[in-house]
């Protein structure tokens, strides 16, 4: 099932003995185009703090019931390693807490989630294996809040096209399937969906997102109030 992520902020997340807070973000690896984190705000719970959940523990998403389960205990979730909002997730941050739940580490291991594409706790160790993934540096910068970047500008080759509105997100591999783009006025204000591999890079200190995409190649995708992007 394809889930938008602004149908899911603000939902309700549930632990295996009972609520702890809300969506409040997801974060995004802007090189592989997968979901590793929501950001949790457990409220009064905790004290307003927020939390990292990866989707390693993630059930999946009741539609009927607005809840994204999640597959650990409130004490197991209190006692994880604390998050800055206002900084970078470091790498060292990630290690400690793949570390502290037993979890197999994403960035190793050649895939998706290391050693396969699915987040999924296997016997095989990813430690030490070939990534297909390279990260420059230790402490590079790569993992991005989709709530940052709702509302950058998308921009065509040939101008601008629209705003992002939101991430549409695969619940089993919980990569970004596609960009959710409200148009402006040329396409009289509808929605199109665009694939990441359309997109050429993002520029966080402009606010734009550049695909190598022309206004008529999505003119001619359909006529539907959503449609998808030229492949």
């Amino acid at each position: 099932m394809f889930l938008n992520t602004k149908t899911i902020i603000g939902h309700k997340l549930s632990a295996c003995d009972g609520d702890i807070g809300h969506v409040r973000d997801f974060y995004f690896d802007d090189k592989t185009w997968a979901v590793r984190y929501v950001v949790a705000d457990t409220g009064g719970w905790l004290t307003g703090r927020n939390v990292l959940i990866s989707p390693y523990a993630f059930g999946f998403f009741d539609a009927l019931g607005k809840v994204l389960p999640v597959n650990l205990t409130r004490r197991q979730i209190e006692n994880s390693p604390a998050i800055e909002l206002h900084r970078p997730v470091s790498r060292q941050f990630e290690e400690n807490y793949y570390r502290y739940y037993g979890w197999p580490t994403y960035w190793e291991g050649g895939r998706l989630w290391g050693m396969t594409d699915f987040p999924a706790v296997t016997s095989a160790s990813p430690l030490n294996s070939p990534s297909l993934f390279e990260y420059d540096r230790w402490d590079d910068v790569h993992l991005r809040s989709t709530q940052a970047v709702t509302g950058y500008q998308i921009v065509a080759s040939d101008g601008p096209i629209g705003t992002v509105s939101g991430f549409m997100l695969d619940d089993r591999t919980w990569a970004v399937r596609d960009v959710v783009v409200e148009t402006g006025h040329w396409y009289a204000g509808k929605e199109i969906l665009i694939s990441p591999c359309k997109v050429d890079r993002i520029s966080y200190e402009d606010s734009k997102v550049y695909v190598n995409l022309t206004k008529s190649d999505l003119e001619h995708t359909g006529k539907n109030e959503v449609v998808q992007a030229v492949a």
